[in-house]
């Protein structure tokens, strides 16, 4: 299966935005991908302030085009992620459109990205955000998928779940910054592979140094092994990461981690 990993800007103008995911989907398209994944926020800047303003409710503007995209080119599109209004609220959504331009799955992240770093970043979700309450898996034609954004990535248990339904590669539309991303970034992304002996793949915005929360870039795929099959750095590039999901079974078989009969550490604790 052949992912398309496309790291683009962010501008305040969300038409243009649009436009221009678009036409990264047909290049990706064209480049022989089966399945592309665009960044959080792909539509509106990384900003608190902006989140709402640049909303929309389902049926909007942005899943439009993504839906269209999906249909007329023959992939399957995760959305990145958008804002997306429910009533008083605002999700940090990502919608997955298959190849008919049906909508397969819809993810609201679950665990929003509140940090205070001292001498780093601070940023604070829940000041406009809601956080979704749901564990995202999705079907193709290559078996099933995860999905989750950003933050939740730092939360292994969900990671196991979507492992545990049996997602071939876990899907992370994400925009770490500055501050975490040269810490976490890669050590995160190999971690969650190993730990579930899947596929992980993040997908960033290209990082721009002018605006107020600067994204770290550097969208990577990670094989069930650990080994980092593509890193972009911060500038806008897109990646193709050509997934051998038969890769998956083998580690598995060597290093049955899954399948294993696990200890019930409670009881032992209790010992």
């Amino acid at each position: 299966m052949r992912a398309a990993l496309i790291q683009m800007p962010v501008t305040a103008d969300k038409r243009q935005n649009l436009d221009l995911a678009a036409q990264k989907l047909r290049e990706a398209a064209a480049g022989g991908a089966d399945i592309v994944v665009l960044p959080e926020m792909f539509c509106c800047p990384y900003e608190n302030s902006c989140f709402r303003a640049y909303g929309e409710a389902l049926g909007g503007s942005a899943q439009q085009m993504l839906s269209c995209a999906a249909k007329e080119l023959g992939l399957y599109v995760i959305g990145g992620s958008i804002p997306e209004l429910d009533g008083d609220a605002v999700y940090n959504t990502s919608f997955v459109y298959g190849p008919d331009g049906a909508q397969l799955a819809r993810h609201r992240k679950a665990h929003l990205f509140d940090i205070n770093v001292v001498g780093g970043q601070r940023f604070m979700e829940s000041d406009t955000l809601s956080p979704g309450g749901a564990i995202t898996t999705f079907e193709t034609e290559f078996g099933t998928m995860g999905l989750c954004i950003c933050f939740d990535l730092r939360f292994e248990e969900l990671a196991r779940c979507m492992a545990l339904r049996g997602a071939k590669v876990i899907f992370v539309p994400a925009a770490f910054n500055m501050t975490t991303g040269p810490a976490h970034w890669e050590l995160l992304f190999r971690q969650r592979a190993v730990d579930n002996q899947c596929f992980t793949v993040g997908v960033s915005p290209a990082r721009n140094e002018q605006t107020s929360y600067v994204a770290y870039g550097n969208s990577i795929a990670v094989d069930p092994w650990g080994t980092v099959l593509c890193r972009a750095g911060g500038e806008e590039n897109t990646l193709y990461a050509d997934l051998d999901l038969s890769r998956i079974d083998a580690v598995r078989a060597q290093l049955p981690i899954l399948s294993a009969r696990r200890t019930d550490l409670y009881t032992l604790a209790e010992k």
